[in-house]
């Protein structure tokens, strides 16, 4: 093999895929976010690095930022690389890369999060978006209001000017912006939660009331908070993905996998205008709750059928779940028959080809996405993705009999050990709390449903725990392959 290429703007020339064609150092930065994972750099920062390769946007490069000390590692590995990036894509039938390079710095990660005040503050700074996962908003699962109790959010409301968290700090940078003469930002979740803008919004202006409620009405009246559905399918970094890159002859600390599928639908609300990613494929709609709501059911919840019994049964990849001959049909037919009549048809197509579509991306053996990371935090995926659709289940007075095989499993996982006796390792931030819940419905199923705050009054749905309890039994006394083959061959 060559000698290795080490990713670097010196070095872009020499590289044999496609890179970025413009000047790096003639951009400007327009755009913070917050938590530069793999999804961020494979969505994103593809789609604004499209528009550079177009000779546009270059004024709204992505300055990258994190709020906890692990984001640390990442910032180290990027800025060594000049923040540039390879993405390689999936396609079952090929591997291609390409490096991107719409991001140009990386701000320190700081104890009161000062750098990232002072970045925000700066009104060239005209987006701050933000992936932070779905629990990551101090939404009470309950209520869907503002968890004002929780510890980081009373630090911040007592230092405001040093706070923890990254919506502390953005009330800080608009505190700011504001008694400097300043217009706000935008604010824009890339999280996978319905009315992401929305929830973005509450909980930054609610924030921001508990220390200035004058300021919280300036940023509810000023600032914009649009919704948005983005999807894609972004693995975990590993040995295997590194190597990849290497194939590729680049030796890249930080490469991105991805599959050959993205969408972004945004609602074009943006007080401080926005780069034209619609001209590389974005979708601006007033209509995101439709696409999020099939995205977020079909898809989202369709990996929480999969990652609890595949971590049970130690099957390692959602494509491996997809090959497993029980496992599959029983992700068919709980798509088919109890979360599709949930979701309207978006754009001309029917949920029931979105189904297929998800199945079809699901499988791609490429794709190496594990089952422990899409079980990761299923308090809040359970939560934000499954339970809606449960609860329109019953209230249309239809099946919720696979939903409730899947909560299950859920119960069964968080056990913390798989059928052959090999432990499964905490996966969730409140997992001591769960599986205390989890060993206990062993013997008494309905211990599990009453932990209120995930299943609020679910425990009093007869036609929910009455299932519930019937297949926990199963699964423990039987098996897991015999309770899905059971489901399965229902009529």
């Amino acid at each position: 093999m060559d000698e290795l290429i080490s990713l670097s703007n010196a070095t872009l020339d020499q590289l044999t895929v496609e890179r970025p064609r413009y000047d790096r150092a003639a951009l400007k930065s327009g755009i913070l976010h917050v938590g530069v994972g793999n999804f961020h750099r494979a969505h994103q920062a593809w789609y604004l690095h499209r528009l550079m390769q177009q000779g546009k946007a270059k004024d709204w490069a992505i300055i990258g930022a994190g709020v906890r000390p692990y984001d640390a590692v990442m910032r180290e590995k990027l800025l060594a690389q000049d923040c540039l990036t390879t993405l390689i894509e999936l396609d079952p039938e090929k591997i291609s890369a390409e490096v991107i390079g719409s991001m140009i710095d990386y701000l320190p990660i700081e104890d009161g999060n000062g750098a990232l005040i002072r970045t925000m503050s700066n009104p060239a700074i005209r987006i701050v978006s933000m992936t932070v996962t779905e629990s990551g908003y101090y939404v009470d699962p309950v209520t869907n209001g503002f968890d004002a109790n929780h510890p980081d959010v009373q630090h911040d409301a007592q230092n405001p000017l040093a706070p923890r968290t990254v919506f502390g700090a953005m009330v800080a940078a608009l505190r700011m912006r504001r008694d400097a003469g300043h217009a706000p930002f935008t604010g824009l979740s890339c999280d996978n939660l319905q009315s992401n803008g929305d929830v973005l919004r509450q909980t930054v202006t609610s924030m921001a009331r508990m220390s200035d409620p004058e300021l919280a009405d300036w940023i509810d009246t000023n600032a914009t908070f649009p919704n948005s559905m983005v999807d894609c399918i972004a693995p975990s970094t590993g040995p295997s993905e590194l190597a990849l890159a290497i194939d590729f002859g680049i030796d890249d600390a930080a490469v991105v996998t991805h599959e050959a599928y993205r969408q972004w639908v945004i609602e074009d609300n943006f007080c401080a205008g926005r780069p034209d990613w619609d001209e590389v494929g974005a979708i601006f709609t007033d209509d995101v709750h439709a696409f999020e709501t099939m995205k977020i059911r079909v898809l989202n919840a369709g990996h929480q059928v999969l990652a609890n019994v595949g971590e049970i049964l130690g099957l390692q990849t959602i494509s491996e779940c997809m090959r497993h001959p029980v496992v599959s049909k029983f992700f068919g037919k709980v798509q088919r028959t109890e979360i599709a009549p949930t979701v309207s048809s978006v754009s001309g197509k029917r949920p029931e080809e979105y189904v297929g579509l998800v199945e079809s991306r699901f499988s791609n053996p490429r794709i190496v996405d594990t089952t422990r990371r899409v079980a990761f935090d299923g308090s809040a995926r359970h939560t934000g993705f499954v339970l809606p659709i449960l609860r329109d289940q019953l209230k249309a007075g239809r099946s919720v009999t696979g939903l409730a095989l899947v909560e299950a499993l859920w119960a069964r996982m968080c056990a913390g050990t798989r059928e052959d006796g090999s432990v499964i390792e905490a996966n969730d931030p409140i997992w001591d709390r769960l599986s205390e819940a989890a060993l206990a419905a062993k013997s008494n199923p309905a211990v599990w449903l009453e932990q209120s705050r995930i299943y609020g009054d679910l425990k009093d749905a007869k036609p929910f725990s009455s299932s519930f309890s019937k297949w926990l039994d199963m699964v423990w006394q039987n098996g897991c392959e015999a309770a899905l083959v059971a489901y399965v061959d229902e009529a």
